[in-house]
């Protein structure tokens, strides 16, 4: 939950209080041999520590709290694989999976590819390579310039995903096209019918600092 800045200092000045509130009181008690004596019946340490935790607990965040449990909702790593290869009633199943689920899935997007280039399983292998697992590969001991998505496996490239990429494109033309191998596609590299979503490029320009993805079109 968001707080705003007055807020947050309100609450750090409750907390330091209290800090200063034990500090004081573990000091005063140090210095007197009976402090019952005295009539000083403060609270222990371990009541002291249960207080600032209860008094600070709400302003934790919950990597904290060990009782916290994640639920995975989405999952993607390499473009279009469940987009595209995945049967539609298994996406949600998908979502929810991990990038080394290759013997459930993997078979399902061979499948695909093999229904469009079932004479080419060259394109089937080399895809099967690339997109399982399902994770985005740097080779980082290679040279930056060579980075792009499929780079690493067809081109002995950097591997990752430059944020210029145009992914959708290379994956289907991947698929559809002659990325791999001229014999058996339906269309050339990024064009029309199969090989491009017909976007060209991004409506509004990269940012220049952190997080570098343009803004959104509202």
């Amino acid at each position: 939950m968001l707080r705003t800045t007055a807020a947050r200092a309100a609450r750090f000045t409750q907390r330091t209080a209290l800090l200063l509130a034990v500090a004081s009181t573990a000091a005063l008690g140090a210095c007197q041999d009976t402090p019952q004596d005295q009539g000083l019946t403060g609270p222990s340490a371990s009541q002291s520590k249960e207080a600032a935790r209860a008094d600070v607990g709400d302003d934790e965040d919950d990597s904290a709290d060990e009782n916290t449990v994640y639920e995975q909702v989405e999952f993607l790593g390499n473009p279009l694989v469940s987009e595209v290869t995945i049967v539609k009633a298994n996406h949600d199943k998908y979502n929810r999976t991990q990038p080394y689920n290759t013997a459930e899935f993997g078979a399902q997007s061979l499948a695909f590819i093999n229904a469009f280039r079932g004479n080419q399983p060259v394109v089937a292998n080399t895809l099967g390579a690339v997109l399982y697992p399902d994770m985005l590969i740097v080779e980082s001991s290679r040279n930056p310039s060579t980075s792009g998505w499929l780079s690493w496996a067809l081109a002995n490239g950097w591997g990752g995903r430059n944020l210029k990429d145009d992914v959708v494109d290379a994956g289907l033309s991947a698929i559809f096209g002659k990325i791999i191998t001229a014999d058996g596609a339906y269309c050339n590299n990024g064009e029309l019918p199969l090989c491009t979503d017909n976007v060209p490029a991004n409506d509004k320009a990269f940012l220049r600092t952190f997080p570098y993805l343009a803004g959104p079109t509202l």
